[in-house]
């Protein structure tokens, strides 16, 4: 095996203090240096510190080294997710009294394969994370950043292929609109994702990028927009419920004749991918239009 090194820094033009205090927030809520809802959230099972577990999305690992305000230390889990010895970690260094060094560095021993991986898709994902945490960090800090980083196309093509898949739930008891829309209906399903980090819950977000659905909006109440069609051979409806947790899509249709029913049972077929493909479209959509870790700071920190 061989050992792979990328290593990230910036000068940030703010004490070494206001930095190091953003960096203990990392894993917590919230958490304005890590680059969600771009990209799968950290998540700690406990306050950071030595010994708490976690990760984001299948690279897991351990807190082996944190000192408050200047140096965290990430080793990862081995055994798990096909992760290999080595660790990633985050430091502020002070290089004056009113600029610091903030640095994110990753080692780790890779097999052959390993490496083919890293250097065709994993490297180019992880430094992209690295500057969009450094930018996070920067604006934190400063309330203003110099020189966004920009994801280049093997990135954002990485990010679209990984992102979230929807899950089959039933359709949820707070979809009124969609429960109320027949009085008989022949066909229900609903497909759910969570919401990440720093994801709008305010309906208005999500019914922008409902903007070329195919159906028109018939309805909206509280968090649930309700699209759909009449036909003569069957009424469809699609409802867009948005939670504190979760944003669901729910399916409901009415059939009125057999020439309905045939339509349907090979429509049937196709539903569920485009349902799914719907909804994860539409989440990626929002994720990446919703402001930064850092932007949300200054809100609720000016």
């Amino acid at each position: 095996m061989r050992t792979i090194r990328d290593a990230h820094a910036r000068t940030v033009h703010a004490p070494a203090a206001t930095a190091g205090a953003l960096l203990d927030h990392v894993g917590g809520a919230p958490d304005p240096p890590f680059p969600a809802p771009a990209w799968p959230p950290l998540r700690l099972d406990r306050p950071l510190g030595v010994g708490a577990d976690g990760g984001h999305g299948t690279v897991r690992y351990r807190v082996v080294a944190h000192e408050p305000g200047r140096r965290i230390r990430f080793a990862f889990a081995p055994g798990r997710s096909g992760a290999s010895p080595g660790h990633r970690e985050l430091t502020v260094r002070p290089l004056g009294p009113d600029r610091c060094r903030v640095e994110h560095v990753l080692e780790s021993r890779l097999p052959l394969a390993r490496r083919i991986a890293w250097h065709l898709a994993i490297g180019c994902v992880h430094a992209t994370v690295s500057e969009e945490l450094l930018d996070n960090l920067e604006r934190a800090a400063t309330e203003r950043l110099r020189t966004p980083v920009h994801r280049p196309p093997r990135a954002r093509l990485l990010n679209r292929l990984r992102w979230d898949r929807p899950t089959a739930v039933p359709l949820p008891a707070g979809a009124t609109l969609a429960r109320s829309a027949f009085s008989c209906v022949d066909f229900r399903d609903a497909w759910q994702l969570p919401l990440r980090p720093g994801m709008p819950r305010e309906p208005g977000a999500w019914q922008r990028a409902l903007r070329r659905a195919p159906f028109p909006v018939l309805a909206r109440r509280g968090g649930e927009t309700l699209l759909g069609k009449d036909a003569g051979h069957l009424d469809f409806r699609a409802s867009l419920l948005v939670t504190d947790d979760h944003v669901t899509l729910g399916t409901v249709v009415r059939i009125h004749h057999r020439g309905g029913r045939l339509h349907w049972a090979a429509l049937r077929r196709l539903h569920p991918y485009v349902a799914r493909g719907v909804l994860r479209r539409t989440h990626r959509e929002v994720a990446l239009s919703a402001p930064t870790p850092g932007e949300r700071w200054w809100t609720h920190h000016p």
